[in-house]
């Protein structure tokens, strides 16, 4: 039974999150979770990263996860989306009007700041793992938003993987100067809009309890709290 989704990035990390099922007992996610972490042990993989609903947190701690923070979820259908009129100008990276480490510098920038506490990987891994998770046309899902010549902010729309249709944002973010005055809002609607050109028709976004800010962003542009996880750690 496949419970969780699972990200590999060779010998560094496995991002795992816990896919939700009415009809699922807790002792079926123990044992597939069981199994995942055997694989994991036995692979010497760096450490594993796992979302995962706060009901099982005592097991995890006996399994000798720490606990990172939480996350909430918010989703909505991705149609009858509100018309855009913002002054915004976005591009792909793909088009190749900046390089990748122009568009790496602005990641890192974008990030700065961040109410997320999760650990942030290095730039340079972050960078390399977008072709190993979106796949060799990776470039065309990294989007930059400009606002009267000046960068605004950056966001990654893309299908999740193993389904057809579900929309999510591998980032998203705004230069630090434009925060606060409604940018994140404008670039957040157009991600959507960007999503329901790769064919989602449904749109997933997560960030930290303690991201006021993006959680605004979210209710703003009609999404609606799914869920709530824990975010834990294990690492070798």
């Amino acid at each position: 039974m496949n419970l969780f989704n699972i990200i590999k990035n060779k010998q560094e990390y496995w991002l795992v999150d816990q896919i939700k099922k009415e009809d699922v007992s807790t002792e079926s996610y123990i044992r597939e979770l069981t199994e995942i972490l055997g694989d994991w042990e036995r692979l010497e993989i760096g450490y594993l990263s796992l979302l995962m609903d706060e009901q099982f947190e005592s097991w995890l701690f006996e399994k000798n996860f720490n606990k990172i923070s939480s996350i909430v979820e918010y989703t909505r259908k991705i149609k009858d989306l509100p018309v855009t009129k913002d002054r915004l100008v976005w591009h792909s990276l793909a088009e190749g009007l900046i390089d990748e480490q122009e568009y790496a510098e602005l990641y890192e920038f974008c990030r700065s700041g961040s109410a997320n506490k999760n650990t942030k990987q290095p730039i340079d891994q972050v960078m390399s793992s977008l072709e190993n998770e979106l796949g060799p046309e990776w470039r065309k899902h990294c989007y930059y938003f400009l606002q009267d010549g000046a960068f605004a902010g950056i966001s990654i729309p893309h299908i999740e993987m193993g389904t057809e249709d579900e929309g999510r944002l591998f980032y998203f973010g705004v230069v630090p100067e434009l925060r606060g005055q409604g940018i994140g809002v404008q670039i957040h609607r157009v991600s959507l809009e960007l999503l329901k050109q790769f064919h989602a028709t449904y749109y997933v976004g997560s960030t930290d309890v303690h991201n006021t800010s993006m959680i605004k962003i979210f209710e703003k542009n009609g999404c609606e709290l799914r869920d709530r996880k824990g975010i834990y750690k294990i690492v070798r």
